[in-house]
């Protein structure tokens, strides 16, 4: 079976050549990665995830709701997402979807300006409709990477992509620090979500205006509608990915360490706060440490994919983050602290740059919006549950130990320590489960 299904697409016919992508074309590809990235690093690493917990929440409960509402978000990507990435495809509209979840991300990201303390509705709910933005965007960016890059070459591209996006997040954090420096007070904080905002859409714009859709739309069957097109497409998308058995199994092994990949990037600075009580300043700063390494890391992974293989990138990677990760139960100052966070921050994006380009290489080229759907939902299910999951049971740890009569910031303290378990094991298991993945070569399939 497995065979037969990496046959030619029609005996005897040869795929229509297609016109390479432009340099300009891929720099704007590139020049996208560096504004959302800014929002990550902005909203979710560096100052609003610890803005919202201490300021407008508060205590262990504030880690609780942070993960709840990055779980929200993601549960709502997660059913939309493969959807969308269906009727993308079918009509040739990456762009056009990826523009409105751009707006969305952007107008909600300003938005967040008006959340002060005590605003816990507010900042949860502005939250969750740019995480959907900025998430619900991941789907249609990476389904583009097919169109500017060919299979032996999306390494490379891909590994640009997030080398220029890390960089994008320092020179966003790098502005929002000077100002922060210069003005106390909260206000200064929130004046970054608003400066973030007109960050993300002035690196987004160039995508839109001269990056070419290559794929020409189908013709809409006669009583259809996208909608239902795109179900029925989603419907034969599951059914061919079970088929393909290595990128399926790859999949699996994404959903799982991916738990451990998020825990991490949505609670890093939540852990600085209440371990090492971190600054503002000093958050940004260990941020944008993370974001220099991360540069590294994905050009460097960029380079070792096409000579180790995407399989061997991808172990080192998960085996550094592992490595990491465990150091937060060992080190006792803020300098080590900084230490396994740049370790972190040149593994993790080591992992999800590899990680697109598996997908790349393994989801059949006619159908990459709608597989990559299938790999954003597995990136949103783990999103959902893994946050989630680490915000409760830090929570849940810290206020028993306070039950018991402990002192508030050590209870704290002990159930973020305990949590970071959930991180190891998720990671540890998904690498076991990677190992499986024996064939890296793209799959094709019969034609619908």
């Amino acid at each position: 079976m497995e065979n037969t299904l990496q046959k030619p697409l029609v005996a005897g016919v040869q795929k229509a050549k297609r016109a390479p992508a432009t340099r300009r074309e891929r720099w704007t590809w590139y020049l996208y990665d560096f504004g959302n990235s800014a929002y990550a690093a902005v909203v979710l690493l560096a100052v609003y995830s610890a803005y919202f917990k201490q300021q407008v929440v508060g205590g262990p409960e504030g880690a609780r709701l942070w993960g709840f509402s990055v779980g929200i978000a993601m549960f709502v990507v997660a059913i939309l997402s493969p959807v969308l990435g269906a009727l993308a495809d079918f009509a040739a509209k990456k762009k056009r979807f990826l523009f409105m979840f751009t707006s969305l991300a952007v107008v909600f990201t300003a938005l967040l300006f008006f959340v002060r303390e005590g605003d816990i509705l507010m900042g949860m709910v502005f939250f969750i409709l740019a995480e959907i933005g900025y998430r619900g965007g991941q789907v249609f960016y990476n389904a583009l990477l097919p169109e500017i890059a060919e299979p032996d070459d999306m390494g490379r591209v891909s590994g640009n992509g997030w080398a220029l996006g890390s960089l994008g997040g320092i020179v966003c954090l790098a502005i929002v620090l000077a100002l922060i420096m210069l003005v106390k007070g909260t206000f200064v904080i929130r004046i970054s979500f608003l400066i973030t905002a007109g960050f993300y859409i002035l690196s987004s714009l160039p995508l839109f205006i001269y990056l070419r859709e290559r794929k020409a739309p189908q013709v809409l069957p006669k009583g259809e509608s996208y909608l239902t097109v795109s179900f029925r497409k989603l419907y034969r998308t599951w059914k061919q990915a079970g088929k393909l058995k290595q990128f399926l199994l790859f999949i699996v092994a994404f959903v799982v360490f991916n738990n451990g990949i998020m825990m991490t990037l949505d609670f890093a600075s939540i852990i600085g706060v209440t371990l090492f009580q971190m600054t503002q300043q000093q958050l940004i700063i260990f941020m944008m440490i993370v974001q220099v390494t991360s540069v590294i890391g994905a050009f460097l992974f960029g380079k070792l994919v096409p000579r180790i293989g995407t399989k061997v990138s991808l172990v080192i990677s998960l085996l550094l983050m592992i490595v990491a990760v465990a150091g937060i139960f060992v080190v006792d100052s803020m300098l080590a602290f900084n230490f396994i966070g740049a370790l972190a921050g040149f593994a993790l994006t080591g992992v999800q740059s590899v990680s697109r380009t598996a997908v790349g290489q393994l989801a059949p080229e006619e159908k990459a919006g709608e597989f990559f759907g299938v790999f954003s939902l597995a990136g949103q299910i783990s999103a959902f549950t893994g946050p989630a999951l680490y915000g409760m049971l830090a929570a849940s740890i810290a206020l028993g130990y306070q039950r018991q009569g402990w002192e508030p910031l050590l209870a704290e303290q002990t159930g973020i320590r305990i949590a970071v378990w959930a991180m190891i094991v998720t990671l540890a298991v998904g690498l076991v489960l990677l190992l499986f993945v024996r064939n890296w070569k793209r799959a094709e399939i019969a034609a619908d």
